[in-house]
């Protein structure tokens, strides 16, 4: 099994990105993460804006995916996500929903053990996530930053992204260029103050493709529901963007007319907010397995 350091990383996903390593469709890596720090806050007294925020969220990669071309679908399983013993969580004047309420920048350190996070006297049970996972961007999209989320994945910061998940990106590029980082121990829908606990991880991946199919936005698999991760200016546009694709694929897999399926979403689709705090707002729109299975979306798909 192949292990990518977090030594090397990306600060953007371009459609022209130099790969650290080749990956073999059905292979199963593990790539080391840095936090969204860069591992810059160890202690609860440090100030905020005095680290260097030139290099936070580095993203671990790109990997290059063997036989990978524009058009298919880069399907990616995650097996586990190994987290460390401690990560940080942060409130920092004008960053978060209630920005504006921050009088002084706080950081926490927040320790983790048996499974659970200790805030104060609080015991928080951890469910690891991944916060930026993508993959080169179609030429006409331009360039993203890893803080960013967008078409292609980014910093999409969605909590269902977590182990038993499995995403399934649009190819845009030869060889895919698949990177991720920024994981979280914990996160609640929204991440409202500006940080999850951020924490260095070990990620195990399970990498495939499907060949000749694609989708706008990814999509997100989990246990009962398939998912459309949209992002927009603003949680109005984002919910728009997620809504249309799940009643896209619904119209399509059940062969019904779009009004049909329209009615059958407002009956059976929740929209979920991802994350606000990022430059662009994230919205999950969630598919019942009941209603259609990913592997009919999927086939569905041209």
């Amino acid at each position: 099994m192949k292990i990518i350091s977090n030594e090397k990383v990306i600060y953007k996903f371009k459609h022209e990105m130099e790969y650290v390593e080749k990956i073999l469709p059905g292979e199963i890596v593990k790539v080391k993460t840095n936090d969204c720090w860069f591992q810059q806050i160890t202690t609860e007294d440090q100030v905020v804006k005095e680290i260097n925020y030139e290099i936070l969220n580095p993203a671990t990669g790109p990997l290059y995916i063997e036989g990978a071309e524009p058009g298919d679908l880069l399907k990616v399983k995650i097996l586990c996500i190994d987290v460390e013993s401690k990560g940080s969580a942060v409130a920092v004047p004008n960053e978060g929903v209630l920005g504006d309420k921050v009088e002084n920048p706080t950081v926490k350190i927040i320790n983790i053990e048996d499974n659970y996070a200790i805030f104060n006297d609080i015991k928080l049970p951890i469910e690891p996530m991944i916060g930026v996972i993508g993959v080169a961007p179609a030429k006409e999209d331009g360039e993203w930053a890893t803080e960013s989320p967008w078409k292609h994945g980014g910093n999409m910061d969605t909590k269902d992204i977590k182990v038993g998940s499995t995403l399934y990106f649009p190819v845009k590029q030869k060889g895919a260029l698949l990177a991720l980082g920024d994981c979280h121990a914990i996160m609640g829908d929204g991440e409202i103050c500006f940080t999850g606990l951020e924490i260095p991880a070990i990620v195990t991946l399970e990498i495939d493709l499907i060949k000749n199919k694609t989708v706008k936005w990814p999509l997100l698999e989990t246990k009962e529901h398939t998912m459309v991760i949209a992002s927009g200016d603003d949680l109005e546009e984002a919910i728009y963007e997620a809504t249309n694709e799940a009643v896209e694929h619904i119209k399509n897999c059940l062969n019904i007319k779009w009004e049909e399926a329209y009615i059958l979403a407002s009956l059976s689709v929740d929209l979920k907010i991802s994350q606000v705090v990022d430059p662009k707002a994230t919205v999950r729109a969630t598919i019942p397995k009941y209603v259609t299975t990913t592997k009919n979306i999927i086939e569905s798909l041209k």
